[in-house]
């Protein structure tokens, strides 16, 4: 649970501000959607293997 204090004449949207910069840090959002559909951990490993080859694709371009 995500705990914000709010000093005495803040303004709300600067605290909101920090609310929500705080959760994204969590990373809470993001562990909902992933759990939301179960992927085959050889899904998942391809799709590590296919990132890493056009990550690696971009940089060889660049060396060129």
């Amino acid at each position: 649970m995500l705990i914000i204090p709010i000093k005495d004449g803040e303004n709300i949207d600067r605290a909101l501000k920090r609310f929500k910069r705080k959760f994204d840090r969590t990373g809470t959002m993001r562990q909902l959607r992933k759990r939301q559909a179960f992927s085959k951990p050889s899904v998942v490993r391809r799709a590590q293997i296919q990132k890493a080859q056009y990550i690696q694709g971009l940089r060889d371009a660049e060396e060129i």
